[in-house]
């Protein structure tokens, strides 16, 4: 038998997921970023091969890649409008260091947007439209790093002066550019698109906003929504005992 408190609690949890369920601005209040502007970079391992949120073929993964901040990828978890979409990324400055590094060199890599990176607390990839993260951004882009297609001092530093070579986070500048003329993986066939493993997975080779070319956000058309984890945490029976950062499973 269940616990009656216990089975408070979960019914508590599960009116709160079927109210967020009912409450589609939750689900639809994506950041409209400009083709152009300033952002954060951030990094992360992607296994060699691995099949992404877009769905992306695993060659991709040879070639330039990132995942985009939840509110500007478009969707909460699967395939979002972002999906595939590519971008000439230019360091400018580290966020981290003090007193801020100012390479004297230009850094730059075009990539492809292959992946979703969660909001959750105060994360990188947290901004809403409403909100920019810490370091007033509204976009972060979480670069596949260390990779085969980067060199691996694409991130330049001073250790003699900071005692570390990697900063970890960066300001940058972004610019949309056209994959197919742009981005490394175009010219190989096998890097582009979408698997075909009957899962959902949409990757576009070039999209270009059209609706015949671009994703739609695959949160929004199943429903499913965002819902902020400092929400649960009001509910004082959820104070101790949270989800999965963001999220309701509602499976």
């Amino acid at each position: 038998m269940i616990p009656v408190p216990l089975l408070v609690h979960t019914l508590h949890f599960w009116l709160v997921c079927l109210l967020s369920v009912s409450t589609p601005t939750l689900a639809t209040e994506w950041i409209d970023y400009p083709d152009d502007g300033t952002a954060t970079l951030t990094h992360y391992t992607l296994p060699d091969g691995y099949i992404a949120a877009c769905g992306c073929t695993g060659a991709s993964t040879q070639y330039p890649t990132a995942a985009m901040s939840q509110y500007a990828y478009g969707s909460s978890t699967g395939y979002g409008p972002s999906c595939g979409r590519c971008f000439k990324i230019t360091l400018l400055d580290s966020y981290t260091g003090t007193p801020p590094f100012f390479p004297n060199v230009t850094k730059s890599v075009v990539v492809k947007v292959t992946d979703l990176c969660p909001a959750g607390g105060a994360g990188w990839c947290s901004a809403t439209p409403s909100k920019p993260n810490q370091s007033g951004k509204y976009i972060n882009f979480d670069l596949a790093w260390p990779s085969a297609a980067i060199p691996n001092d694409f991130f330049p530093s001073d250790q003699a002066l900071y005692g570390y070579t990697d900063f970890g986070v960066w300001n940058v500048s972004y610019q949309s550019v056209d994959c197919l003329t742009d981005w490394a993986g175009a010219k190989h066939a096998a890097a582009l698109g979408s698997v075909d493993d009957g899962s959902s997975a949409c990757c576009p080779a070039n999209p270009t906003g059209s609706a015949n070319d671009t994703c739609p956000s695959f949160s929004d058309d199943n429903g499913i929504p965002y819902v902020p984890i400092h929400l649960l945490a009001q509910w004082p029976p959820f104070a101790h005992k949270l989800p999965q950062p963001g999220h309701c499973d509602l499976r």
